[in-house]
């Protein structure tokens, strides 16, 4: 009989999925494009913003607690099976990019502890032993998560609590040698030569990252033991990341002025530590680093394993993604996210890439879902109170949408179009016969349109 997660082990698989590797460099890229009057700002929106999306998703799991896949369900329900797909395509791929990224990051941090001027081991992450020691750790993980979701959630928790002992003594060491006067310098960011309303757009994509992975127990519904637990492991994760964040990155500009912290080579946070307790700080930073990525790794091979099992569950994936192990763990659905991030850590030896593009790219592709979510809540709502969390919750995603630029959102349609295939494969192998309706059809033309441009402008 499969183990069901309770509320600790949910809470710190959302936790440890938006605590990853961009805490360690907040400071040095919020700095970078902020004052600190634009960060209190920035983060006062965002704050808002992702505790809306949360209480969006809080209350879904209450009023459609049958909705057990997460938002690609919420997407398919309110909009329809092309626009549910394009959820979980959109979202599956974000995950498996982002993975490709914590395994780069790992060994990236390594070298810290290798590298020397005369011997370049792991470099950036991108060297061949990086690659062969990244396809290793790959495969431990996937043959953990086949033994369970249970059992690689467990020792998921623990790396949450690991990876919370570095950061809770940089947030104490910052805050003793806090300087109000160092933190006022410059205060509205008149150096950045840029107004500090553009200044909070310019912190928008940065905060957002930080939280990708807020979903993540709704993406595991189906396996929470109790329901609620659901919404509640989604609330408090937000609620310790926001703190997190916000210590994080306001306490760092009272250590150090705006202009020299932009100037930081990252992980930023290391820097740091050197000026609060010496060389050690800079240890302790990358050994939290490392700890710190291999739990959001763990978080993100789960999550993103699930994904494919509950799109083919629900006919908008093929058939074989449906299968699941005598452990109750998704192993179709793992085998082809794993080959996905071998072949993209393949690609990226052979280019020496760090893929930049594409990352952006791919984490543009999860804004839709997330609008998605606040949009599906806005059409069933019947409460006034879950109606004003829905219409806050797509306001928020709105903005999101403009303040990433429509040039970015043009250039993701590159990673769905292709999706369009699998999406008939899908209807062909759950032998669908019923005709897509007229909206649907419009929408496949004006991607498959859009992907034309799209693709020049990439390529060029």
């Amino acid at each position: 009989m499969e183990k069901k997660l309770g509320l600790s082990a949910l809470t710190a698989l959302v936790l440890s999925s938006m605590l990853g590797a961009g805490v360690f460099s907040l400071p040095q890229n919020m700095a970078e494009v902020a004052s600190p009057a634009a960060l209190l700002v920035g983060w006062a929106i965002t704050g808002a913003g992702i505790l809306l999306l949360a209480f969006a998703m809080l209350i879904l799991t209450r009023i459609r607690p049958d909705l057990d896949g997460g938002i690609f369900t919420y997407a398919r329900a309110g909009f329809g099976e092309l626009i549910g797909f394009c959820s979980a395509w959109g979202y599956w791929l974000c995950a498996v990019i982002a993975n490709v990224s914590y395994l780069v990051i790992v060994f990236s941090a390594l070298s810290f502890f290798t590298d020397t001027p005369q011997l370049r081991l792991f470099g950036d992450g991108n060297t061949w032993q990086s690659i062969v020691g990244a396809s290793a750790l790959l495969w431990i993980v996937h043959a953990l998560v086949l033994r369970g979701v249970q059992t690689a959630a467990s020792i998921n928790l623990v790396a949450t609590l690991a990876k919370l002992v570095p950061l809770g003594l940089f947030v104490v060491l910052a805050a003793v040698a806090f300087n109000v006067d160092t933190f006022k310098f410059d205060f509205s960011g008149v150096a950045l030569g840029v107004p500090v309303w553009e200044q909070v757009k310019n912190t928008m994509l940065i905060t957002l990252w930080v939280f990708i992975g807020v979903e993540g127990a709704v993406v595991v519904s189906a396996r929470a033991r109790n329901k609620r637990d659901v919404g509640r492991a989604t609330l408090l994760a937000v609620l310790a990341a926001l703190g997190v964040y916000l210590l994080v990155t306001l306490l760092s500009l009272g250590v150090v002025p705006r202009a020299e912290l932009a100037g930081i080579r990252n992980p930023s946070m290391a820097g740091l530590m050197v000026r609060l307790i010496g060389s050690w700080g800079e240890v302790i930073i990358a050994a939290g680093l490392i700890v710190s990525v291999c739990g959001a790794y763990l978080s993100w091979t789960i999550m993103a394993a699930e994904v494919p099992l509950l799109a083919a569950t629900h006919k908008a994936f093929p058939r074989i993604f449906a299968h699941q192990n005598k452990n109750n763990a998704p192993a179709a659905s793992l085998w082809l996210t794993n080959i996905s991030v071998q072949v993209s850590l393949v690609l990226i030896w052979l280019t020496g890439s760090d893929y930049n593009t594409l990352l952006t790219i791919a984490s543009e592709m999860i804004l839709v879902p997330y609008f998605l979510v606040g949009a599906y809540l806005l059409k069933i709502a019947s409460r006034p109170l879950h109606q004003a969390v829905a219409i806050g919750a797509c306001l928020y995603g709105l903005w999101l949408l403009y303040a990433s630029g429509p040039m970015h959102l043009l250039l993701s349609v590159v990673l769905y179009a292709p999706g369009l295939l699998v999406f008939m494969y899908a209807r062909r192998t759950h032998e669908m016969t019923e005709l897509l309706k007229r909206r649907e059809k419009a929408l496949i033309g004006l991607l498959l349109i859009a992907a034309v441009p799209a693709t020049w402008l990439l390529v060029k």
